[in-house]
C-alpha cells in the first residue's frame, strides 16, 4: 500500500511537472514577402499601419516600378487579397503588383470605431464622416512613402474595399477621380446617409467630366435586404450615368452573405481591374 501511494505521488508530481513545462516555441506564421510599417501619428492624430506585400521579382529587378493595390481594412482583408493575388499572378492573368493593406498601429484596437472615422464620407454618428481627411492622408503621407521606398508607380494606383471600405472606394472615385486607375467596391454601404453616394454620382455625371478608370461593384445574394437594395440601386444607375471613359462591371455573388463575398469579389475584381496589364490572357501553359 505504501509503495502504491508513493507511485501515485510520483506520477502526480510528474504530471504537474509536465504541465508546468512551457509550450515549445514555434516560429510565428507569416505571409512571405510581406512586412508591417507603422507610421508616426499624423496631424489628425491618426496612427496608421501599412501591411505591404511585395512581388516576387521586387528584389531581383531594382529599377522596376510596380502598380499598387491599396486595400482598406488591412487588418481583416490583407491576407485574403494577397492569397488571391498570388494565385492570379501565377496564372499570369494579372501583372505583378504591390498590395498595401491600410490599417492602424497599436494593440487591442477597436477597429469598428476607428474605421468609421476614416471610411465614412458622410456623417454616421459621432466619430464619423472624415473620409476626405483620410484621402488627404493617403495623398500626402502614404503614396509618397510607397513611391519613394518601394518603387510604386504613381500612374498605376488602384483601390479596393468592402462595406464601409467599398463606400470609401466609390467616394474616392468621385471626389478625386485622378488618384486611382481602378476600383473594387465589394458590398459597398450605398445606403449610408440615405444613398448619399448616389447623389454624388449624379452630381458628377452632370459635370460631364470623365472618370478614366475601371470599376468593379459587387453585392452578396444574402446581404441584409435593405443593404443589398442600395447596392442594386447604384448598379442599376451606372448605365444611365454614362460617366465618360469609365469601364465598369457589376456582379451579385450568389450564395454568400456580407463578409463571405469578399474573397470572390476581390479575386474577380483584381482580374477585371488589371486585365489591360495582364501578361497572358489565355489558359495556363502548365
Amino acid at each position: 500500500m505504501k509503495r502504491f501511494v508513493l507511485t501515485l505521488a510520483f506520477l502526480f508530481g510528474a504530471v504537474q511537472a509536465q504541465a508546468a513545462d512551457p509550450a515549445p516555441a514555434y516560429p510565428a506564421h507569416t505571409i512571405p514577402n510581406s512586412l508591417l510599417r507603422a507610421l508616426p501619428k499624423n496631424a489628425d492624430g491618426r496612427s496608421y499601419q501599412l501591411h505591404i506585400h511585395l512581388p516576387g521579382s521586387f528584389a531581383k529587378e531594382p529599377k522596376r516600378r510596380y502598380p499598387v493595390l491599396y486595400v482598406t481594412d488591412g487588418y481583416w482583408d490583407f491576407a485574403t487579397v494577397v492569397a488571391s493575388y498570388n494565385n492570379l499572378a501565377y496564372d499570369q492573368v494579372v501583372p505583378e503588383f504591390i498590395v498595401v493593406g491600410l490599417g492602424y498601429a497599436g494593440d487591442n484596437l477597436d477597429y469598428g470605431s476607428l474605421r468609421r472615422w476614416e471610411l465614412s464620407p458622410v456623417a454616421m454618428g459621432e466619430g464619423s464622416g472624415q473620409a476626405d481627411k483620410f484621402l488627404a492622408a493617403l495623398e500626402r503621407e502614404i503614396f509618397p512613402l510607397l513611391e519613394r521606398e518601394y518603387r510604386a508607380d504613381p500612374a498605376q494606383r488602384y483601390l479596393a474595399g468592402s462595406s464601409l471600405g467599398g463606400l470609401f472606394t466609390l467616394h474616392a472615385m468621385y471626389a478625386k477621380p485622378d488618384l486611382f486607375k481602378g476600383y473594387i467596391a465589394a458590398s459597398p454601404a450605398v445606403v449610408a446617409g440615405n444613398d448619399w453616394i448616389i447623389g454624388q454620382a449624379k452630381a458628377h455625371a452632370e459635370t460631364g467630366k470623365p472618370i478614366k478608370a475601371r470599376l468593379y461593384v459587387t453585392g452578396a445574394e444574402h446581404e441584409w435586404p435593405a443593404f443589398l437594395a442600395g447596392i442594386k440601386r447604384y448598379q442599376a444607375l451606372l448605365p444611365a450615368l454614362k460617366h465618360p471613359e469609365l469601364v465598369y462591371q457589376n456582379r451579385t455573388i450568389d450564395g454568400e452573405r456580407h463578409a463571405g463575398t469578399k474573397a470572390e469579389s476581390y479575386t474577380r475584381g483584381m482580374r477585371f481591374l488589371f486585365e489591360p496589364l495582364a501578361p497572358e490572357k489565355g489558359p495556363s501553359k502548365d
